[in-house]
């Protein structure tokens, strides 16, 4: 493996001709955007710069005052959310980097990882703003996220498929590079861990935060909390082209690239089911959980499970899996809506910081159309 290939770069159209994962002449070479195969993609990837932000852009001072007024009860849910993001972001800061780059065959989708990564590093780098606008001690906060069983299950269940395609990954390219070895690997086994992981991340990105979500925007409609629910906003907004990424690939893309993604769906239909199914139920164990010493502002475990069965279905019928048996038709917590979609997010000046101005060199009031790409 090399990390560029002059003589194969020299090929014509390489870049139109290329297959998005496991192209048989290799990896990227010249990294052009004149002409491309997947322009979608490449938007999807403009997306994600365009919406770039800083998290010191975003005052958490009135956060403190709130949080010292709130409830212990209410206190034990904003911190336990809080700590589940850490890990979950803790994962994707690093881990599709690590498992999907290398095996890219168009510049178009590095990109789209590149952003994808820088994205969620300013993920990282929020939490420990919110955590120091907030706490007197953050380390009390750090030093307990993996204290907490769910926490610890889930993060089980998501580094499960990406470390079974890293490992394999290592033997593929260890057999490839140095042949007398003897090493017995097969690509489409590859390609299947690959498959796997991708529905893995989709649940990640579209299931297994909303309820921290949820909470973080329920808070701010009581007018508490709102530097952090500011920030959610804007992750949940990252978190959407992402989702809409893993979708795209998922549902289309790699499936008309390459003929053995068709098999493999069919084979893998039961356990990428039971990926989605399995992401479900810990989200609702974590709402369990997070609701486990009483109620806030109206909302429960009851009411917090039903929204995780509208979201999860409906994240399942997006990529053609079937849909969560006896979900909601409708968004329990339609008002959530209006937090997704950040245009729509009107506040009075007096009331709260405006967040419709220029961070990172874009401003924030999307258009309708912004995630029309994207299946809720």
């Amino acid at each position: 493996m090399t990390i560029f290939n002059a003589e194969r770069a020299k090929t014509k159209n390489r870049n139109m001709n290329a297959k998005v994962f496991f192209d048989p002449d290799g990896g990227v070479d010249i990294a052009r955007y004149d002409v491309m195969s997947h322009r979608d993609i490449f938007e999807l990837a403009r997306k994600m710069r365009g919406q770039f932000w800083v998290p010191s852009e975003v005052s958490t001072n009135k956060d403190a005052i709130d949080f010292k007024n709130l409830s212990v009860i209410e206190q034990h849910i904003f911190t336990s959310n809080l700590k589940r993001q850490i890990l979950l972001d803790s994962v994707q800061g690093r881990a599709p980097t690590e498992a999907l780059s290398r095996w890219v065959g168009v510049p178009e989708l590095e990109t789209a990882i590149i952003w994808w990564t820088a994205m969620e590093q300013v993920h990282n780098e929020s939490y420990s703003h919110i955590i120091d606008g907030v706490y007197s001690s953050s380390q009390e906060v750090f030093d307990t996220v993996c204290d907490i069983d769910e926490i610890v299950e889930c993060s089980e269940s998501i580094t499960k498929y990406y470390d079974e395609l890293i490992r394999y990954s290592n033997l593929y390219q260890v057999a490839q590079d140095y042949p007398e070895y003897g090493i017995k690997v097969d690509l489409y086994h590859l390609k299947k861990l690959l498959w796997l992981c991708l529905h893995a991340i989709n649940a990640l990105e579209g299931i297994r935060f909303y309820v921290s979500f949820a909470c973080s925007w329920a808070f701010a409609e009581n007018k508490l909390m709102e530097g952090n629910a500011k920030i959610i906003k804007l992750i949940a907004r990252d978190e959407n082209l992402h989702l809409a990424l893993t979708q795209k690939l998922i549902k289309t893309t790699l499936i008309n690239d390459d003929p053995d993604f068709k098999k493999i769906r069919e084979e893998t239909l039961d356990e990428c089911n039971k990926i989605m199914d399995i992401a479900i139920q810990e989200e609702k164990d974590w709402a369990k959980y997070v609701f486990a010493n009483g109620s806030m502002l109206g909302m429960n475990e009851n009411i917090m499970a039903s929204y995780v069965d509208y979201i999860g279905s409906e994240r399942k019928r997006a990529i053609n899996l079937s849909p969560v048996k006896n979900a909601p038709k409708r968004n329990p917590l339609p008002w959530t809506l209006k937090w997704v979609k950040s245009a729509s997010v009107q506040n009075a000046p007096q009331e709260t910081e405006i967040d419709d101005y220029e961070i990172g060199g874009y401003k924030l009031d999307l258009t309708k159309d912004t995630f029309a790409d994207i299946e809720l």
